[in-house]
């Protein structure tokens, strides 16, 4: 039996050349994003992106917001600098400011907007965390891997099922994962390491 993965995949991955990675924001090679508007019929709250998103997954944690009934959110990166809210800022709250990715979600509909780190040692600093499935606009990357899939057992799935949700998404062709993808990890990697060099003391 087929699970609703999350609607973005219900008629599979569309085939489309590889997309640009987290190394092209450092490489300054900027293209337009888009659009992205929360769920209120009135008065939504609209985020601007200004640069390509990168890394686009699905991903199994608890945190991500996910659409009604999927078991998995639909997450990408973008520079911090490249995102804006340009409309109805006042409506957005921050859901957790206890934890490292602060959601920032409409107060009315729920919507996540972005999630955003304040740290400047977390290794995601300088990036937000954004759902283009909230864009109408074209030209965002397909989605490449699942990420923490046996995450989905803390919401409720059965243990048993993963195997079987595994492949479902295999079938897709995109890679399963309990973690980031080898690429993602490398990035991290290399982050911690900037990072405990910048606070050597000499």
């Amino acid at each position: 039996m087929n699970r609703s993965i999350h609607p973005a995949v219900g008629a599979g991955i569309e085939s489309r050349p590889s997309t640009r990675n987290i190394w092209s924001y450092i490489n300054n090679q900027p293209k337009p994003g888009g659009k992205l508007t929360c769920k209120c019929a009135s008065n939504p709250v609209v985020v601007t992106v200004t640069a390509p998103a990168a890394h686009n997954h699905l991903c199994g944690c608890t945190k991500c917001w996910k659409p009604d009934g999927a078991l998995f959110s639909q997450v990408a990166v973008v520079p911090r600098d490249r995102l804006s809210v340009t409309q109805n800022q006042g409506k957005l709250k921050i859901l957790d400011e206890t934890v490292s990715i602060q959601r920032h979600c409409c107060s009315e509909c729920g919507t996540h907007m972005f999630g955003r780190v304040e740290d400047s040692n977390h290794h995601f600093f300088g990036l937000d965390f954004i759902h283009i499935e909230l864009s109408k606009d074209d030209g965002w990357p397909p989605i490449q891997f699942a990420g923490f899939v046996s995450s989905i057992v803390e919401s409720g799935t059965d243990p048993s099922e993963l195997d079987d949700i595994r492949n479902q998404i295999r079938g897709l062709g995109l890679e399963t994962y309990d973690e980031f993808s080898p690429e993602l990890n490398a990035y991290i990697a290399s982050r911690a390491s900037d990072l405990s060099f910048k606070n050597q003391v000499f």
